[in-house]
């Protein structure tokens, strides 16, 4: 790319209250989804341990059997809430992120809104955007922050891939399936269940909180058709995910540095969307990111969507000091890639 894409944007008052996740109880190694697979493996010539091998992922989570997916994203939203002070009677926004969904119509979010007793006069919707939707939900309620428009948001995830994963183990080991059918559903398998909520208000009132700075955004959408997810399976091409996602990540940078005036070349802590060990190698060498400075979750949550990011963080809060500074970084299927950064 030569043009300039999107502009970088800052904002003026607005900070991270407080982010906080839930993990999934249920553990579901690789080796599990590889078992089940035997036969088709046998028969591929695909070797044991590959799923795990290649894509890092030891072992991701599902919730128990019953539970509603949103349900958790409710409890994650009381959980920041609580942890933030502010009572539900004060938010003037809701943003539910997730991707997985049940049904159409309603929003997923006015299940929450209900459940979190939000105030009528609370906006809610969902915001959709693949993998980035967490982040681009902050950029949004931050944007309304600083105008004035409402005090308090709270943006919410939660993701639940098993049955997704239950129909990809189906068709996967029917005998008709193809060394190609599993490399573009291998993606599939390495999706974990968690959920994130984060609650955003105005700085100047919170001393103590974590300030919005801003960031940059960048869209690739002649990359579309790479990686396409429905309620039965996720089919992607691999090489081209990651050769697109890395020319936008490498575009979205050198714009932050050279037009919006940022430096990100030493930031205490660099909080990634979590896919694969192949995908952060790759991000880690096309910037020159510190490898000790970029924390890893994938391993053992797998790639929980929008979530994973803000569950990311939430697990690194503990370890931040005051004054460090934060850059969250993603690549949303699209292709789209947001960087935002966030002062502790």
């Amino acid at each position: 790319m030569t043009d300039v894409g999107n502009a970088s944007f800052r904002y003026r008052d607005t900070a991270v209250l407080s982010v906080t996740h839930i993990e999934a109880p249920v553990r579901v190694p690789s080796r599990h989804f590889e078992d089940e697979l035997a036969e088709t493996r046998k028969r591929l010539r695909i070797p044991d341990h590959l799923l795990e091998r290649v894509s890092g992922v030891v072992e991701r989570r599902w919730w128990e059997p019953g539970t509603l997916f949103d349900d958790p994203a409710i409890e994650a939203g009381a959980k920041a809430l609580a942890d933030a002070g502010i009572e539900p009677s004060r938010v003037g926004l809701l943003i539910n992120t997730s991707v997985t969904r049940t049904h159409l119509e309603p929003s997923v979010a006015v299940r929450i809104h209900d459940g979190l007793s939000l105030p009528s006069s609370a906006m809610n919707f969902d915001l959709a955007n693949a993998c980035l939707g967490f982040v681009n939900g902050i950029m949004l309620a931050a944007t309304m922050i600083d105008a004035g428009q409402i005090e308090y948001a709270l943006i919410v995830n939660s993701e639940d891939p098993r049955e997704t994963q239950r129909t990809t183990i189906e068709r996967l080991g029917r005998p008709g399936a193809t060394r190609e059918d599993y490399h573009r559903e291998f993606a599939s398998l390495t999706l974990g269940a968690g959920a994130a909520a984060a609650v955003l208000g105005p700085a100047d009132r919170h001393p103590g909180s974590h300030r919005v700075v801003g960031g940059v955004s960048r869209a690739g959408t002649e990359h579309h058709e790479l990686c396409v997810g429905d309620l039965d399976g996720m089919f992607t091409d691999t090489k081209g995910l990651l050769d697109g996602g890395l020319a936008l990540v490498t575009d979205a940078w050198r714009e932050a540095h050279d037009v919006g005036g940022f430096d990100w070349t030493d930031m205490d802590r660099y909080v990634t969307h979590q896919i694969s060990t192949p995908y952060t190698k790759a991000v880690i060498d096309a910037i020159d990111l510190p490898a000790d400075r970029v924390p890893i979750t994938f391993s053992h949550w797998g790639n929980v969507g929008p979530a994973s990011l803000p569950m990311t963080l939430a697990a690194q809060s503990e370890k931040l000091e005051t004054g460090d500074r934060v850059l969250c970084m993603g690549v949303g299927s699209g292709l789209n890639t947001a960087m935002l950064e966030l002062a502790w």
